[in-house]
């Protein structure tokens, strides 16, 4: 992002491509109104919005997928490689299987036709937010030039529109995993895992969604088909099954805790999620730069540095942030967003009460100190838990009832 996102006494600059230009005017009579706040432009082509970049930097650029000579998802390609540092959303109607597989790494969002003002506004919105609220151009240069990303996969956002329904149920939801034998199998086997503590054994997909409600199991499918896009990945040291089980760890202490202290319930759901998550940065970074990545894990043992320090020193940037941000373009709540930015940094923060933030740090923090882990689980020098500002909330009283549930493995299930 340039420097207008940063000031602000500049405008934002947004750049809208669409090939109609009756589209194209109703974006600006559409937007009007957030005149005062945007530099708004408008080209009709691929090749024009191109051009309008190379004379001017702009912020975030919103294209149409389906556009003569260069369609959307080339022009966002070309972006990506020319001007990493830019937003860049899709805005389309168009829905050719195909398109959208092209534009999973050059688009950080997608937005169907028709669009409402204030679910662009939030967008853009959102967009900058997470980019000030990460106070780094780093982290938004390397997200922007990083190809091999796990994207919202499909079916999560279809089960995200399903749970949009006033009617969805158990059996709803349950017939669109069934439409994936692998993550059904998936589902059904961290289910019945000791994690989850169910009272029996659970043997069909309605069943489990009807026990662990239905943004657990939202929860489970976006973070194991995350995992999945890089259970391939080879680098010497790195085991993403072992990330995996860390995170699954982490995940269910963080709402184990956060029910313990009766936080409200989409707090204990953002806690889950944000653990399931908190460490998926390290993929991002390992399969896109694995030199670099390869170097920071052996400054951890050389010089007893954090892994996120090590990082920011070879790649520019650490997990968390990496990780945060790009859950932040997805569109995932601020609040998971945060929890993943700052789980190791959470006094950077004004949490002053339980949150996912606080459930996620301290779940972390009490995995790592009971078991012992490999380089990807744990941080051979990881920051130790922030007692001072668990001092602060009013809840270091609690720390040993949070550390025995880390040894009740049902703890997430028995506290919800």
């Amino acid at each position: 992002m340039t420097s207008n996102a940063d000031t602000p006494t500049q405008k934002l600059r947004i750049l809208f491509v669409d090939d109609e230009s009756n589209v194209l005017n109703g974006l600006r009579r559409m937007l009007h109104a957030e005149r005062n706040r945007w530099d708004m432009a408008f080209a009709s082509s691929g090749e024009e919005a191109l051009r309008l970049l190379d004379e001017s930097p702009f912020d975030i650029v919103v294209s149409d997928m389906r556009m003569p000579g260069m369609d959307g998802a080339e022009l966002l390609a070309r972006v990506m490689e020319q001007h990493p540092d830019c937003v860049r959303i899709v805005l389309s109607g168009y829905s050719s299987e195909e398109a959208a597989m092209r534009s999973v790494g050059p688009a950080h969002q997608f937005l169907s036709k028709p669009c409402e003002a204030h679910t662009l506004r939030d967008a853009v919105d959102r967009a900058c937010a997470l980019r000030t609220r990460l106070r780094s151009r780093a982290v938004a240069e390397l997200a922007g030039r990083l190809k091999t990303i796990p994207s919202a996969p499909a079916l999560y956002r279809e089960l995200v529109e399903e749970l949009r329904q006033p009617d969805a149920t158990p059996q709803t939801v349950a017939r669109i995993i069934e439409k994936d034998a692998g993550m059904t199998a998936k589902t059904l086997q961290l289910v019945n895992s000791a994690f989850f503590g169910l009272p029996r054994r659970v043997s069909n997909l309605s069943q489990a969604v009807g026990f662990l409600g239905l943004d657990t199991i939202r929860s489970l499918v976006l973070s194991v088909q995350a995992f999945d896009q890089f259970k391939n990945m080879d680098i010497t040291g790195f085991s993403v099954e072992a990330l995996w089980r860390h995170s699954l760890e982490v995940g269910s202490l963080a709402r184990s805790i956060a029910a313990a202290e009766n936080a409200p319930a989409h707090v204990c759901d953002d806690a889950l999620l944000a653990g399931l998550l908190h460490d998926a940065g390290k993929l991002i970074l390992a399969a896109n730069l694995p030199d670099a990545y390869a170097q920071a894990m052996q400054l951890v043992e050389q010089e007893r540095l954090a892994l996120h320090e090590a990082e920011r020193r070879t790649t520019g940037a650490g997990h968390p942030e990496t990780c945060a941000y790009l859950l932040g373009l997805w569109g995932l709540p601020d609040a998971i967003v945060e929890a993943v930015a700052f789980h190791h940094e959470p006094s950077l923060t004004t949490t002053q009460e339980m949150s996912p933030l606080l459930a996620v740090h301290a779940a972390d923090a009490i995995v790592r100190d009971a078991v012992e882990t490999t380089p990807e689980e744990s941080d051979a020098a990881s920051p130790a838990l922030d007692r001072r500002l668990i001092q602060d909330v009013g809840l270091i009283d609690r720390l040993d009832a949070w550390r025995a549930l880390a040894h009740d493995p049902g703890g997430a299930a028995h506290a919800a």
